[in-house]
């Protein structure tokens, strides 16, 4: 496959990886890696230019849109939410379910707890954008809408914002439930997320550089090692111990270049 924004603007070339049914993959690399723009492809907000990417070896151009967007969960770096109550965005994804089955749905993450940070528990108004809560609240009730879903394929942009410890413990029980059904593909800012996934691909250029665990690429001391050491290492138990204290589908994108 090749994907580019414009003739001068290339991102994607020569690209290809296979996704296996179930399989969570991170993905890595600095700004400008082509990591959000194979989001959005396999989300068909672009379209590439030659080549394919296939969901169980069907071509995603020959399926219904809509259709095909049912089976996506989507929660961007931004995410965003409908003016209303947070049980009006859950219900969003699934609208005959019941008050009692979205609390009960948000009730399997910390036992319900992050809802005592709200006003009003799910009754909480949220306001335009969601602008009345912050930005790991927002991120936390998008995630319990892709819970309640239940998504072939998770598509998480990670946010990059700072969120409180206990949020982000949250965020992190609700990324354990949904992984454990969907096949993942996760733009990964946060170390925790990074070591949850199967395997992490690290891109540089639009392209894949390096593949592997946590571990095997630290090992390797390669891109993913200085990417570590510059962005994740702080996130790490040993950094914060040491500061002073104070089901479902396979998707394949192939790429060509073209001749």
């Amino acid at each position: 496959m090749d994907f580019r924004y414009t003739d001068q603007e290339g991102v994607l070339c020569d690209f290809s990886v296979h996704i296996r049914p179930g399989e969570n993959v991170a993905l890595v690399g600095h700004t400008g890696a082509g990591k959000s723009s194979i989001a959005k492809l396999i989300a068909r907000f672009y379209e590439f230019q030659s080549g394919s990417i296939t969901l169980d070896e069907h071509d995603i151009r020959s399926f219904n849109l809509a259709s095909y967007r049912r089976q996506l969960g989507i929660v961007s770096q931004s995410p965003f939410l409908f003016a209303g109550t947070v049980a009006d965005n859950i219900r969003y994804a699934r609208p005959e379910l019941s008050d009692d089955e979205i609390e009960a749905i948000a009730g399997r993450i910390g036992g319900g707890e992050w809802l005592d940070t709200l006003p009003d528990g799910l009754r909480t108004d949220v306001g335009v954008r969601g602008g009345r809560l912050s930005m790991g609240q927002r991120q936390l009730v998008a995630l319990v809408r892709v819970l309640a879903q239940r998504p072939a394929i998770f598509i998480l942009d990670e946010a990059t914002a700072s969120i409180d410890p206990f949020t982000e413990s949250q965020i992190k029980e609700a990324l354990d439930l949904i992984l454990e059904n969907s096949t993942s593909i996760l733009i990964a800012h946060r170390l925790s997320t990074v070591k949850t996934c199967d395997r992490i691909i690290v891109m540089r250029e639009g392209q894949i550089i390096e593949e592997g665990d946590h571990a095997g690429l630290l090992e390797q001391g390669g891109h993913y090692a200085e990417l570590y050491n510059t962005y994740f290492r702080h996130q790490s138990l040993e950094a914060i111990n040491t500061r002073p204290s104070a089901s479902v589908g396979a998707v394949r994108l192939r790429m060509e270049g073209a001749a």
